[in-house]
């Protein structure tokens, strides 16, 4: 066989409109939760019978933001600097002969209204808009291997950036306050991981960096105290 062709099933609402600034795994970002959203002919509450009795899930899914760019033998880990060079099988990169990726995700709850299933996921690191192939249930017994080796990635990456909020950035959280309580948490979360691209990273020089996180365009600038919160612009 040379080809496979596969059906989407769902499609993920999350708040993360881009690829730039997602977590680099699920859990990391606790107020990151979203939703799995089922499309016909899969949205019968029939399908997910049972699904209730396990508090997480494999979601399968393609990288749709990346299909253009094919795949690389070798790709460059943001977890190694974005310098070393490894073999594209031993990372998760986006850039895969098959752009296929999986992720393990808590689901809190499942609703079955009019023509709609949704599962409601925990913390997540899936763009809105992405493209599920499949879902299976997770089995502790069998996947949680807390001895097992895994190379570069051992451990969660450190989230240890210094953020603050400039005097407009904290006017704009007022205004938002009643609608997003938990705004300015979710901003420090996702800018604490230091989301900017390995390369600049250790930079002299301060730069600007903005991005789209639910409805808001979020603008900082990184110097050598850590990072700033300049704005919070609704789109």
């Amino acid at each position: 066989m040379s080809a496979f062709a596969f059906e989407q099933i769902g499609v993920i609402r999350s708040p993360w409109k881009e690829k730039f600034a997602v977590p680099r795994q699920p859990g990391l970002v606790q107020d990151g939760h979203g939703e799995l959203h089922l499309i016909a002919p899969y949205n019968q509450p029939e399908a997910v019978r049972g699904l209730e009795n396990f508090s997480h899930l494999w979601v399968l899914f393609v990288f749709h933001q990346t299909l253009s760019g094919g795949w690389r033998p070798t790709v460059r880990p943001p977890r190694l600097g974005g310098n070393a060079r490894i073999g594209v099988f031993a990372t998760r990169s986006t850039f895969r002969p098959n752009p296929v990726g999986m992720s393990l995700v808590e689901l809190k709850g499942i609703r079955c209204e009019k023509n709609q299933v949704i599962l409601q996921l925990g913390s997540l690191d899936l763009v809105d808009g992405t493209p599920v192939v499949d879902i299976k249930p997770y089995l502790p017994f069998a996947e949680a291997l807390p001895q097992a080796r895994a190379g570069f990635a051992q451990e969660a990456p450190a989230a240890d950036m210094p953020v603050r909020f400039s005097p407009l950035a904290e006017r704009q959280l007022q205004q938002q306050q009643q609608q997003y309580p938990h705004l300015a948490r979710f901003i420090r979360d996702v800018l604490a991981q230091d989301p900017r691209p390995a390369y600049r990273k250790g930079e002299a020089q301060a730069r600007e960096y903005a991005v789209w996180l639910l409805d808001f365009n979020v603008r900082w600038r990184v110097d050598e105290t850590g990072t700033e919160v300049t704005g919070i612009d609704p789109r």
